[in-house]
């Protein structure tokens, strides 16, 4: 089963001609957040009340924004409530909870016993399949490979096509990565398992390349639909079990291969080299693209190396174009196996901000900040357009991809320390509390500020209404370099009458009807209909 996301920043849609008269009313928040103002006693007293009232259900928010607020009795009343759960986590052997509060403690500084931290150091990575470094069954041949790597079936019963029932069968690939039975696949190879809103048949199966008879029951252990990949296990002890390697280390033209099920053909092994190592089609990180042959059912197999190891996940092709394929380097799989084994849906973090990389002489060195939500962590937390990510918890940011790596590791609720760069100059140092990510951070933006400015993050433009700023009429004050603005020859003080709206669930993006006098164009009017995706990589 092959399914492409495609995410581009933006994209354009066809030119349409428009009427004024077709004008809709365009709904703008009601007011917009404003950062708070620590030197008024009202704001201080009303942050106290706030504080303790989100302690009752958030602890750790609560205890971020006490550390902003600088007062040290509501810090230690957090941090209390904050170490009496961390203690709590120890005690049930949840772990990966324990980890989450006691790197929220440190965060804020606040003194936490050694012996917790060695108990958490020494339990949360312990059983992680893939990570445990105990492997004694790796495989030597490219047979032993090919048997290390196993066909997923979901069974979804039978569906009518053309008047005739017909098996209703999903079919991709996996690969073992634990001598327990842990293997891993693309998460749309097995949503309909997962997905509470399908309520029909779902039987899940995995099928060795030497047994093909034999239908092994699996279940699902942990997914991610964002970075597409699952964690499955069976009740057998794999022959094979495949080591996972440095992606990182691969370059252009480097040979590799692929072992998968293309259209129910179990144990093809295809081989190619890397065409490129950048390309955005996810919102979480850069993948691979291949020119080794992938078809229907190679998504979630192995893209191995010369030394048998595991350098990335297929999980798309496109069968009119051959040889664009494309693979999820192993770096991200290994940066969240522990979330993936922890269970469920993966969720990931946010800190509602829009931007791209910052470069010095054509070499990537931070993060920069372009757009800042109203409302969000990073707004909270004071960073700024123009403002430069250096650090997140001491390890250094120098792109947007190094960025949404380490976010990988981390859940929402989680408070982690940010160093910064600011217009002038000068390095600070923040913390953000790290909010769960939106299925739409596009819609998150447009509702949360006025118009003028969440169309920087939308379609990279800046604007100033005209007249007020309830107006549909406005003035472009700026334009992001590369948007799809830019591309189409907008430009600094180009008129601009917005004339509807509309956020399309089912495709996912939202669609914005405009006039336009462009001053490239010779002012004249021109009716458009820009696109925006509901997310992409450039959201963070």
């Amino acid at each position: 089963m092959i399914k492409i996301k495609k995410f581009k920043n933006l994209f354009l849609f066809a030119c349409l001609a428009l009427s004024l008269a077709a004008c809709k009313s365009i709904k703008q928040p009601e007011s917009v957040i404003t950062q708070l103002d620590y030197t008024k006693d009202d704001v201080v007293n009303s942050e106290i009340e706030n504080i303790k009232r989100i302690k009752k259900e958030n602890s750790v928010q609560a205890l971020w924004r006490a550390s902003f607020l600088g007062k040290k009795d509501i810090i230690d009343m957090c941090a209390s409530s904050v170490e009496e759960e961390l203690k709590e986590a120890i005690k049930n052997k949840d772990y990966f909870e324990a980890y989450r509060l006691i790197k929220s403690l440190k965060a804020v500084d606040y003194p936490v016993s050694a012996d917790y931290q060695k108990t958490i150091d020494s339990s949360f990575l312990k059983d992680v399949p893939g990570l445990t470094g105990d492997n004694k069954r790796k495989p030597v041949s490219i047979n032993d490979c090919i048997n290390a790597t196993v066909t997923v079936w979901l069974d979804k019963g039978w569906k009518v096509q053309n008047g005739a029932g017909i098996a209703d069968i999903v079919i991709g690939s996996g690969f073992f990565i634990d001598k327990r039975g842990y293997l891993v696949t693309n998460y749309h190879v097995i949503q309909d398992a997962v997905n509470p809103d399908y309520k029909g048949v779902k039987k899940l199966y995995v099928v060795q390349p030497e047994d093909t008879e034999e239908k092994i029951p699996a279940v699902v252990i942990g997914y991610d639909s964002a970075m597409d990949l699952a964690l499955l296990k069976v009740e057998i002890v794999p022959d094979f079990v495949f080591d996972l390697g440095e992606s990182s280390d691969l370059s252009i033209g480097d040979k590799i291969s692929v072992i998968g099920t293309p259209i129910g053909l179990e144990g093809t092994l295809t081989s190619g080299i890397i065409s490129s190592i950048n390309r955005k089609l996810t919102t979480m990180g850069s993948v691979f693209q291949i020119d080794a042959a992938v078809n229907s059912g190679n998504s979630g197999g192995p893209m191995i190396d010369k030394n048998n190891k595991v350098q990335a996940i297929v999980f798309a092709g496109l069968l009119q174009y051959q040889g664009l394929n494309f693979a999820i380097p192993v770096e991200y799989l290994k940066q969240e196996l522990p979330l993936l084994y922890n269970g469920g849906e993966v969720k990931h973090p946010w800190i509602g901000a829009f931007g791209h990389d910052y470069k010095v002489k054509g070499k990537t060195t931070a993060l920069e900040i372009q757009y800042v939500m109203p409302g969000g962590s990073a707004h909270f937390a004071n960073l700024c357009e123009s403002d430069l990510i250096k650090e997140i918890d001491g390890t250094a940011v120098k792109s947007l991809e190094d960025f949404h790596y380490l976010f990988l590791k981390y859940t929402p609720g989680t408070i982690v320390e940010c160093k910064y760069e600011t217009h002038e100059k000068e390095t600070k140092k923040t913390l953000l509390y790290l909010d769960k990510r939106p299925q739409s951070p596009a819609r998150a933006f447009f509702q949360s500020d006025l118009m003028s400015d969440s169309f920087i993050p939308l379609y990279g433009i800046q604007m100033a209404p005209i007249n007020n700023k309830s107006s549909p009429s406005f003035t472009i004050t700026k334009i992001i370099k590369g948007s799809v603005a830019d591309e189409m020859g907008f430009s600094a003080g180009d008129p601009v009458t917005i004339v509807d709206v509309t956020f399309d669930d089912e495709r996912k993006y939202v669609i914005t009807k405009l006039y336009v006098k462009r001053r490239s164009k010779g002012y004249l009017d021109i009716g458009l209909s820009l696109g925006a995706s509901y997310d992409n990589p450039y959201y963070f």
